[in-house]
């Protein structure tokens, strides 16, 4: 993966960089006039060899993988998973997240419906995170702990995956700030508010609290999987940008319903300045929305999408990658292969695993997406949105200490 350190400061990149950041582009004074686009070139290259190009320098930085928890429920079989040498029965491993050019990833911590309703949800999440530190440290050549934007581009720069904790689902928090704390302090970056009982049909007192603390801590709010009024109530608190950390456009398809996000609220997310990262999971694009073992009925669903036998394909991701960029902008569009799930499970054709995301790269630029519209997508909108939320999270440091509001005192209900 060395070939990630080529050309680490390109001028195309984090266009829309926040105050105060460190790590922003460089303007090299020898560049000249000299672009990236192919049509100055005297001999165009394919689409497959561009994208090879920009992947080179620019790397897919994912919005979520489900590896952990699928770890997780598999201890104590017979069965282990070498990440480095890699193995079919998982769809992520180290020799296809080379080939696919993946430069960062947020590393689902979320427990499970079963940990949360049996009260076990802090500490799934804990073994969760100690699970991710663990391969993060027994594979030292692949991948790299990462805290911020900096640890972000300086794991580029040395050619390894960098490596974020999160999202951590809300219920974990255990209705208490103090948690949210400790799990931050732990390394999460990202935290969901799907499942938070402050969190169901809008924001409660306690919620919008809890957004504050996010907001003063460089927390990333992830939205997926929440109500159309949390969303909107979200959005209407938070000063940082807001991610959607596995989502689809609504508008997309032919499912009526609740199945992604509706376009008035990528119009939000516009003016908010966060990022919607397009999932290629299959029952998100056919609108079952039930990932990850989280909601009553995915077995059935997952059985249906294999029964019929015709799955989503990578052209439908990119229709809704273009939806999205469309609606909320062009600064405000990623990618969420959200892999990490066992071969058996149904995948998009064409998005089978890590190693797919050059051929998603490939098709939209042969739908006449720039250069620079691609390194965006797959490097620069998620970099500038962990710059923007430390930035901010630090100017809210100087202004408020730590809340020790708690939810009795707010919502007057019972831990």
């Amino acid at each position: 993966m060395a070939d990630l350190q080529d050309d680490p400061y390109d001028t195309d990149t984090d266009t829309t960089a926040a105050a105060g950041d460190l790590d922003g582009p460089q303007e090299d004074p020898s560049a000249g006039t000299v672009t990236t686009d192919t049509a100055s070139l005297a001999t165009p290259a394919s689409s497959a060899e561009r994208a090879r190009v920009l992947l080179a320098s620019h790397p897919v930085v994912d919005g979520h993988n489900s590896l952990a928890p699928t770890l997780l429920r598999r201890r104590g079989t017979s069965h282990g998973h070498d990440l480095e040498q890699g193995d079919t029965f998982l769809d992520t491993d180290m020799p296809r997240i080379k080939a696919g050019a993946l430069g960062g990833q947020f590393w689902s911590v979320e427990a499970d419906a079963e940990a949360v309703r049996e009260g076990r949800a802090v500490g799934s999440t804990l073994e969760l995170i100690d699970l991710v530190r663990d391969l993060i440290s027994s594979y030292p050549e692949s991948l790299r702990l990462a805290l911020g934007a900096g640890d972000l581009a300086d794991a580029r720069n040395c050619g390894r995956v960098a490596s974020l904790l999160g999202p951590a689902s809300g219920p974990a928090m255990g209705d208490s700030l103090a948690t949210l704390r400790a799990f931050h302090f732990l390394g999460v970056r990202a935290l969901s508010l799907a499942g938070a009982r402050w969190a169901e049909d809008g924001l409660s007192r306690f919620g919008h609290e809890v957004v504050r603390e996010m907001n003063r801590l460089g927390v990333i709010i992830d939205l997926s999987g929440t109500s159309d009024e949390t969303m909107r109530a979200t959005f209407a608190v938070t000063k940082a940008p807001a991610m959607f950390s596995h989502s689809v456009a609504r508008a997309v398809g032919e499912w009526p319903g609740d199945g992604g996000v509706p376009d008035d609220i990528l119009t939000l997310l516009g003016a908010n300045n966060g990022v919607c990262m397009v999932s290629f999971a299959a029952e998100q694009l056919t609108g079952e929305r039930l990932a990850h073992d989280r909601f009553p009925g995915e077995r059935l669903a997952r059985d249906r999408i294999a029964d019929d036998g015709k799955g989503p394909s990578l052209s439908d991701v990119a229709d809704h990658v273009e939806r999205v960029r469309e609606v909320a902008g062009p600064e405000c569009v990623g990618l969420s292969g959200t892999y990490g799930r066992e071969s058996g499970t149904p995948h998009t054709v064409g998005l089978e695993d890590t190693s797919c995301y050059p051929l998603l790269i490939t098709e939209l630029l042969d739908r006449g997406w720039t250069d620079t519209a691609i390194t965006d997508l797959t490097w620069g909108n998620a970099a500038r949105v962990l710059r923007d939320t430390e930035f901010l999270a630090r100017a809210a440091q100087q202004r408020r200490p730590p809340s020790t509001a708690t939810i009795e005192e707010l919502d007057d209900v019972r831990r």
